[in-house]
């Protein structure tokens, strides 16, 4: 398998659930293409904006706590290579590898489209969850923003936000997310996978380091932000050994609250993921494999409800014992936050008094 430095993928096959056509390079002359073209050129990050129509987003779940979220960004920089939301870049007839990472797209009018949905008359307000598919604080949102306009948009109308990133680039927005704390409008996860910066540069290259994650944290905590680690994805053989430590460390920072998923392996990402292992972790591959199989019914994955979410079986059970130990020995106090939607104040509201 061929390594991207500074990417999470080693693959960029189309995806065959839609029937898309499939384009293969062949030939002698590969074998010869750097003598004669050279080397090829580094892979750059490009950036397609939609032009969306809506952009709150709405789910019937029963197995996740929301009802409701915002994806300003399709596509994600960070490359994690365990990425359940890999697949969905299919729909824009790219591939779920090197496409997802690289080619992304962003919706520039999102924070203009959710003042127009939250002023609709019949709209019921309820807390709408960000970074459910990809990470709203990626590299992208530096240059455009829209993670920080869409925070303004809710502040100015009292409505609650859930934030789930792995980014330090939160705490950019401090300022704004220090206010909505004050009045409970807001609760962030920092997802931590791994305390080895050299292996999170290959689980999720472009992601912050596991330490700055854990400074944003104590930055958040210190703000008054209800703010929790997610240890997320556990892959066994591979990061599940960081566990105890990983709580321990974001206990002492100031999480009041912790999770942990076990990795998710939908549609492509299983095969991008195998070639994951193969590349960095040969040695190991199959058993890394063989134990996700056994928490997923001898599958790679399991898509029912409920069973996505709670892996079965004598590993999984070890991994919530070992984690429920460590929570405890964390000081991790296990707070739920329950957002305030009493104070829900839609544009042109006043004027009806």
């Amino acid at each position: 398998m061929t390594k991207l430095t500074g990417r999470g993928t080693t693959l960029n096959s189309t995806s065959t659930r839609f029937d898309l056509p499939v384009r293969e390079a062949d030939g002698d002359w590969l074998d010869d293409r750097d003598a004669i073209d050279g080397p090829p050129a580094r892979l750059k990050t490009t950036v397609t904006e939609l032009a969306a129509k809506t952009i709150i987003s709405r789910n019937t779940s029963p197995d996740v706590p929301f009802d409701r979220s915002i994806n300003s960004y399709n596509g994600c920089e960070h490359g994690c290579i365990y990425c359940f939301a890999r697949p969905s870049h299919a729909y824009h007839d790219l591939s779920p590898g090197i496409d997802f990472e690289t080619r992304l797209f962003a919706k520039p009018d999102a924070a203009r489209l959710l003042r127009r949905e939250l002023a609709a008359r019949t709209y019921t307000p309820a807390p709408i969850a960000m970074g459910t598919n990809t990470d709203p604080y990626q590299p992208i949102e530096r240059q455009y923003r829209l993670t920080r306009q869409i925070l303004e948009v809710c502040a100015e109308m009292r409505h609650p936000v859930t934030i789930t990133t792995k980014s330090a680039r939160v705490c950019e927005d401090i300022d704004l997310l220090r206010q909505m704390a004050r009045d409970n409008l807001v609760a962030v996860q920092i997802s931590v996978t791994s305390l080895d910066a050299r292996l999170s540069a290959t689980l999720e290259p472009r992601a912050s380091t596991p330490a700055k994650r854990l400074a944003a944290i104590a930055q958040l905590a210190d703000a008054g932000v209800h703010v929790g680690v997610n240890v997320s994805p556990v892959i066994p053989a591979i990061t599940d050994s960081d566990l105890e430590a990983i709580l321990m460390r974001a206990g002492a920072a100031g999480a009041v609250s912790a999770s942990w998923i076990l990795i998710r392996l939908p549609h492509e990402v299983a095969p991008l993921f195998r070639a994951w292992l193969q590349t960095h972790f040969p040695d190991r591959a199959d058993k890394v494999m063989a134990t996700i199989q056994a928490m997923r019914g001898g599958k790679d994955y399991d898509p029912a409800f409920f069973a996505r979410m709670k892996p079965q079986g004598v590993w999984a059970d070890l991994i919530r014992t070992r984690f429920r130990l460590a929570r405890e020995r964390a000081g991790i106090p296990q707070k739920r936050a329950v957002l305030d939607c009493s104070g829900f104040r839609p544009p042109g509201q006043l004027s009806l008094f």
